[in-house]
């Protein structure tokens, strides 16, 4: 498999790299900032709370036309449009934020519209990544993604605050700028990333859309990983909201509470930099099991003791395993897809993934109310312990095997949908 080195050396591949992660950084940290303004503005807790609702809901429904898009137009047309999108709605931000004019209803109008902006551009992205890279070097490009999240995870709270406190208008105009470097190096890329040309009667967007559901659901593995992805977002990211707010129920103050966040983006990125390593050596499907449960031994630590350096530990354990597993199943998802398939294959997978996300605060606030902490995390963890099974049970996913056969293992599937 080639190494981060040989992934440096693609011209493309690292245009698109490093535009996506200095937007990604300036993303996660405006949306950082946008509760936290809009609370100073009006001292309301739900209104802060609609600032991150409001952009993951302009995501959420953006994916599934954006996966149609992303199969019919030039896929570096459409991440450039989004770029360009961000560009003129943060800088709309900061010259309010510099003409002390910042209100509410434009900062919940700026969350949904970059919501959707960013549900456009992720199936874009993915759908041209195989044409960035070799088919060798894919599950090494996406291990490098994973990183790129990781590390805007890690860098973009305390960058946020740092310019919020300067400047209530700083945050969106550096946001600005990264999202013009972002459009700036998608327009270096060299690679044609225009779709597979359609030879046919014209097509009707609905019916592509329900060619790539229908898809999806159709196979055994695309079916279960559909199901297992949504479950387990929902499992483990209250898991960790439980675990936050336990601590600061318990009085801990806010430094040891980031680093417990910092701790697990950490281990993020050394999970993201062995990733290729793991997956190259290890059967995909066994790894995508071995993924499923390695959260459960971290749920006894967190239960017996709520202090910030067990939190972090666990935390940061079963986050290293995370970005191999995210990392080879993807890879393999995309190796049995058809080409011209992508993009809604794609959106639908992530729309249904993220749709039980906002769900995950809600059952962590009211498990921990009902029940307190120590039992919330158990439950939690039993809850874990199910979800695990669903890959656990499923043939399609446990023989799927490592990259160096998977062309000859998804061929039949490929040859079939097309």
């Amino acid at each position: 498999m080639p190494s981060y080195r040989s992934l440096a050396r693609n011209h493309d591949f690292r245009a698109l790299w490093i535009g996506q992660t200095v937007s990604e950084v300036g993303s996660r940290m405006s949306m950082f900032v946008f509760p936290l303004l809009t609370y100073l503005l009006t001292g309301s807790a739900l209104l802060a709370a609609a600032a991150e609702a409001v952009h993951l809901l302009g995501l959420a429904g953006a994916l599934l036309p954006a996966g149609v898009l992303a199969d019919r137009v030039d896929r570096r047309r459409i991440m450039r449009v989004a770029s360009a999108a961000g560009v003129l709605l943060y800088a709309s931000l900061a010259v309010a934020g510099l003409l002390d004019a910042l209100t509410v209803p434009h900062l919940l109008v700026v969350a949904l519209l970059t919501g959707v902006g960013a549900g456009m551009f992720m199936p874009a992205e993915i759908s041209a990544l195989p044409a960035v890279v070799t088919s060798e070097e894919l599950p090494t490009a996406l291990s490098q993604n994973q990183a790129r999240m990781h590390v805007a995870a890690l860098v973009s709270a305390p960058l946020g605050g740092l310019l919020l406190g300067v400047a209530r208008w700083l945050p969106f105009a550096v946001d600005a700028v990264s999202f013009a470097v972002s459009w700036l190096l998608l327009g270096r890329l060299r690679t044609d990333l225009s779709p597979t040309p359609h030879a046919g009667p014209p097509r009707r967007p609905l019916k592509e859309l329900a060619d790539g559901v229908r898809f999806v659901w159709s196979r055994p593995f695309f079916r279960v990983l559909l199901v297992w992805g949504a479950l387990t977002n929902l499992a483990v990211n209250a898991l960790f909201f439980v675990a936050v707010l336990r601590l600061v129920e318990s009085g801990t103050d806010a430094v040891h509470i980031g680093l417990v966040e910092a701790a697990a983006g950490l281990a993020g990125i050394i999970g993201a930099v062995v990733a290729p390593w793991l997956v190259e050596r290890f059967a995909t499907g066994h790894l995508t099991v071995a993924i499923a449960w390695s959260f459960l031994p971290l749920v006894v630590p967190m239960a017996l003791w709520n202090e910030p350096l067990v939190v972090a530990a666990a935390l940061g354990a079963g986050m290293l395993l995370n970005p191999a597993g995210n990392a080879g199943i993807a890879s393999y998802r995309i190796a049995a897809t058809p080409p011209d398939l992508i993009g809604r294959v794609q959106a639908t997978s992530q729309f249904v993934s993220m749709s039980a996300m906002p769900l995950a605060p809600l059952l962590a606030g009211l498990l921990l109310e009902s029940y307190g902490g120590a039992a919330a995390i158990l439950a939690l963890g039993a809850f874990t312990a199910c979800v695990a099974c669903v890959p656990t049970f499923s043939r399609s996913v446990r023989s799927v095997p490592r990259p160096a056969a998977w062309e000859r293992y998804a061929a039949p599937a490929v040859a079939a949908a097309a």
